[in-house]
């Protein structure tokens, strides 16, 4: 019975119930039905002119109004007036409104980009009779659902009240009028079997709250105005010869206020601007501010995956964050997690009953190491679903790229997993060829619409051609973080520099296959917490040398080949591990020890930027030299970085022993005055100051190095020398 079906919240065709429809059997006219529970009478009113027009009766004295109207000949446009014990309201009926609801819903399978568009709580005005009607139009895919309501402040979060309409690709519309931004609303949906599941957050949705509610918010996405016009017009589509230095970042605890609580979006936006324009970094690099429940995922557990959190603020202030680090010259990379999700009854984990998002064999859709869910890339919805997720923070939020977490646990079936608990591809092997294919329309779908943004992946394994075009087989990312690198250096640093001469292949290894990969030099968030010390702290050594150690080692990144990224912290000498409950340890810079490690990262980033050398031609091995990588007894490295076919060369010598050494001979490749241009070991930096020499060196014409001429210098302890030719 139809009573039944509201009251249980089971009614399934909305459209072929209430509102006006024509009268049954074949009789002249319309009957026009009303659910409204706790409604004492019902009046339907005139949209166009506010008239009344009849009263309905209440048939079941339970919430159903209904009346026929035999001499009515064609639709017409209405809103009830509805009484309730202590009040009285207008309420404009969304039963009305059946083409709005599922108006272009068959449009999301042209472009991944129209799920934003079209899925999730979307403002829009309908123009009937005259009339604009504004409200919100909502679309969840819950294809093996039975029944599925919106629910939310609007309605006592009653799951009988707006009943949605199923389309034939299984998504659940209905368009609710009068309904606007910053209502709180969720999904009521029944399983397969007719069971209510937890009430489920809307996974399109543009915002969320925190716990307890988890609520989705309708938001409007076209209120802000960007002024970041200027940033976008002077994005060049070629980043690889662009100088790239990236302060990787947790927005949580980078700094606190007064009061020990994190910073708002508008707060970092003012002092996370002057703090990177003034330590000379070209991005920032956000560890993910996609919505997610626990904080101590760090945001890697992302639930709304195309809202950024609200702990900060709303998206407004985010866009507001961004815009401003455009507007001072500062780009904005965020990391993405299309690879697992979590449990989170609210969020995504058998949405409907069924697993609408994940792989439903736990061999393939469990992941061991983080307890979460894996995407199922070989299902078509779910492709589309991530990609626009990626789509949105290019279009709606200006971002300048995406750094695409835990790659390699995509690519193998076999990722942390044992034999027996795992299923192999049809070929037998262990490569997930739907993740592939997704990897690769993902990327191609970023730099269609988005030439001048990037996508870098974090991808621990040697999988051939990861940041190569998909055309020539590759999966398409711009770059590839070095994780190779980022582990061999970090170890070599570790030791105690007497033995650092039986380990020098470690950290010369990497330019074996430096040019397979478009490589960003990472030394990531991972390298600094859960028992692996902070970075000043992994160095050998008393207080001077760790910080010689460390200087050392940056002036070395900042030399060998590939673009720069550090992890916050790093740039000051952080000296315990990174916590993402506590902010960074911002009073060590009342040390000069402190103070003299930040300086040098400052003036590091601004010499690297104004030394084309150093970045222009990182990808052409053509631009590369050893000048010494064999002196293991010294633990001396020489290389020169050059642009091809252009007088422009600069030479980088480090000294990873504490000894210095006296008359170094180094070859050059020209004749002339040579000098040193920058030394990790100045004493601005907390450096010993050890002299070099003369500041002006003259070319011999002895040959070495394999140049045709040399120069010799003192070469300072725990040190980077850059020496450039005077021209």
């Amino acid at each position: 019975m139809l009573i039944d079906e509201l009251n249980n919240a089971k009614l399934i065709k909305p459209f072929e119930v209430l509102g006006l429809q024509p009268n049954p059997e074949g009789r002249a006219g319309y009957i026009m039905r009303a659910w409204l529970p706790g409604a004492k009478a019902v009046s339907v009113l005139s949209l166009k002119s506010g008239k009344p027009l009849f009263d309905l009766k209440d048939t079941f004295q339970d919430g159903l109004f209904e009346l026929e109207l035999p001499k009515v000949t064609e639709p017409f446009h209405y809103k009830f007036k509805v009484t309730y014990s202590d009040s009285t309201i207008e309420i404009i009926d969304p039963y009305q409104f059946r083409d709005e609801a599922f108006f272009g819903l068959n449009t999301m399978n042209e472009d991944p980009s129209n799920i934003y568009k079209t899925l999730g709580a979307q403002l829009i005005e309908i123009n009937v009779d005259g009339v604009t009607v504004k409200g919100t139009k909502f679309a969840v895919y819950a294809p093996s659902a039975t029944c599925v309501s919106v629910i939310g402040d609007f309605n006592f979060w009653d799951g009988r009240r707006h009943p949605m309409a199923r389309s034939l690709m299984g998504h659940w519309v209905l368009f609710v009028p009068e309904l606007y931004a910053g209502q709180r609303y969720k999904f009521e949906i029944k399983d397969p079997m007719g069971n209510r599941l937890p009430h489920k957050a809307d996974p399109v949705g543009f915002f969320h709250e925190q716990y307890p509610s988890f609520a989705s918010i309708i938001s409007d996405q076209k209120s802000y105005k960007w002024h970041d016009a200027e940033w976008q017009k002077s994005q060049l589509n070629d980043k690889l010869s662009q100088p790239m230095s990236i302060y990787e970042m947790h927005l949580a605890s980078w700094r606190h206020d007064n009061n020990d609580k994190s910073l708002s979006y508008r707060e970092l936006a003012k002092q996370l601007t002057e703090y990177v324009k003034e330590m000379g970094y070209t991005h920032v690099e956000l560890m993910p501010v996609m919505e997610h429940p626990f904080s101590g995922s760090w945001g890697y557990q992302p639930t709304g995956l195309f809202a950024p959190t609200s702990r900060f603020g709303g998206i407004d202030d985010f866009k507001f964050f961004v815009d401003t680090l455009h507007q001072n010259g500062i780009g904005v990379i965020l990391d993405w997690v299309p690879a697992h999700f979590p449990t989170d009854a609210f969020g995504l984990a058998r949405f409907d009953g069924t697993p609408v998002y994940e792989y439903e064999d736990p061999r393939r859709g469990w992941h061991p190491d983080w307890n979460s869910l894996i995407y199922d890339f070989g299902r078509e919805t779910v492709r589309r679903f991530l990609i626009a997720s990626a789509l949105i923070w290019l279009d709606y939020y200006h971002v300048d790229g995406l750094r695409v977490d835990a790659v390699a646990s995509m690519l193998y079936w076999d990722y942390s997993r044992k034999t027996g608990e795992w299923v192999p591809n049809v070929d037998g092997g262990n490569i997930n060829y739907e993740a592939v294919s997704f990897l690769k329309w993902f990327n191609e779908e970023v730099y269609k619409k988005y030439p001048h943004a990037m996508t870098i992946a974090e991808e621990s394994t040697a999988f051939t051609g990861v940041s190569r075009p998909t055309f020539t087989g590759g999966l398409g990312f711009g770059f590839k973080w070095n994780m190779g690198w980022m582990h061999d250096s970090l170890q070599y640093m570790s030791i105690d520099p007497f033995f650092r001469k039986y380990h020098h292949g470690e950290m010369s290894f990497s330019m074996i296959y430096a040019y397979n990969e478009n490589f960003i030099l990472s030394i990531s968030h991972d390298e600094v917490t859960h028992g692996k010390h902070s970075l000043l702290y992994k160095m050998p050594g008393d207080e001077w040398q760790q910080a010689a150690n460390l200087r050392a080692y940056l002036g070395y990144q900042y030399a060998h080949p590939g673009k720069k990224l550090n992890f916050m912290g790093t740039e000051f000498g952080q000296g315990s591990e990174w916590n993402n409950d506590s902010a960074l340890d911002w009073w060590l810079l009342k040390f000069d020890k402190h103070i003299g490690i930040q300086k040098l990262v400052a003036d590091l980033n601004k010499f690297y930027r104004s030394e084309k050398a150093l970045w222009k031609y990182d990808y052409d091995s053509r631009a590369f030299t050893w000048l010494d990588v064999n002196d293991a007894d010294h633990s001396v490295f020489a290389m020169m970085r050059s642009c091809p076919d252009e007088d422009e060369e600069i030479i980088a010598v480090t000294n990873f022993t504490p000894v210095p050494y006296l008359a170094y001979r180094l070859g050059v490749p020209k004749p002339g005055e040579y000098e040193v241009v920058f030394n990790t070991d100045d004493k601005k930096y907390w450096g010993s100051g050890y002299e070099t020499g003369h500041n002006a060196m003259t070319a011999s014409n002895v040959s070495w190095h394999n140049q045709y001429h040399s120069v010799v210098l003192d070469l300072p302890p725990l040190a980077t020398v850059f020496i450039k030719r005077r021209k």
